[in-house]
């Protein structure tokens, strides 16, 4: 052979390269390949454990590891159970229903999730969001139960599509979701919540249904006859507290 010919491979066919490029996708961390050669009890054993890991890592669990596990569960307990209520108050929906949000989604991550670092639960954007999007159809004072009953078909269609998703690992679509979107987001959701407060930080009892800046600065400063000094005194000293102890 001559030693300055270049030698090509032959050209792979279609189906092999687009099969190729959706593994490398879909699949970049090929999750079956470390029991592929596995027999088939062990394959359906460890194809289980990857799918619905509590039986990997139950049958490890000892007392030391549970006596986190309480200290862990009763510190975010003391979060979980206010923040619950807040969330289920900005949605407009019973408190009751913002504490079972607190931890039924936590304990089905139990059983089906794999990282121990994800917070798992309701957000305040989605609560603004449902309050808004459904509030605009149906009223939440004038017919609750309606309400209650499309806050429910809309948290099932959205676990149905995240399920769809996570089967089809299109987790890759957030990468197209720039850094100053996403921040851009949650700086003005944290924007629409601090002034949903001022209904209760001032005491006012005609609030407006909507959440944009212009209308609820209107509806504070349109009322301005009923703000309470003594709501705005206890809610800041409870501000206060809560930002002092952050440094304890």
């Amino acid at each position: 052979m001559n030693p300055t010919q270049v030698n090509f491979n032959s050209p792979r066919k279609f189906t092999t390269t687009l099969k190729s490029k959706c593994k490398e996708t879909f699949f970049p961390d090929d999750p079956f390949r470390q029991f592929r050669n596995e027999k088939p009890l062990g394959k359906a054993k460890k194809t289980l454990q990857y799918f619905v890991p509590i039986f990997e890592w139950l049958p490890q669990y000892n007392l030391k590891m549970f006596r986190f596990d309480l200290l862990a569960g009763i510190t975010i307990t003391s979060l979980a159970i206010p923040q619950g209520i807040s969330y289920a108050k900005l949605a407009e929906i019973p408190p009751i229903i913002g504490l079972y949000s607190s931890f039924v989604p936590a304990l089905v991550y139990a059983i089906l999730g794999s990282s121990k670092h994800v917070a798992v639960g309701t957000v305040a954007a989605c609560s603004l969001l449902i309050a808004d999007t459904i509030g605009s159809k149906v009223s939440s004072k004038d017919d609750p139960t309606l309400y209650l009953h499309l806050v429910f078909t809309a948290a099932f269609i959205t676990g149905v599509f995240q399920a769809a998703l996570g089967f089809l690992r299109l987790g890759i679509l957030v990468d197209f979701l720039s850094h100053s979107t996403i921040t851009g987001f949650m700086g003005g959701t944290a924007i629409i919540i601090c002034l949903q407060q001022l209904k209760g930080l001032l005491g006012v009892s005609h609030f407006t249904t909507k959440t944009d800046v212009v209308s609820v600065l209107h509806a504070v400063f349109k009322n301005r006859n009923e703000w309470k000094w003594e709501t705005a005194v206890v809610g800041m000293a409870f501000l206060v507290f809560l930002l002092f102890t952050r440094y304890l």
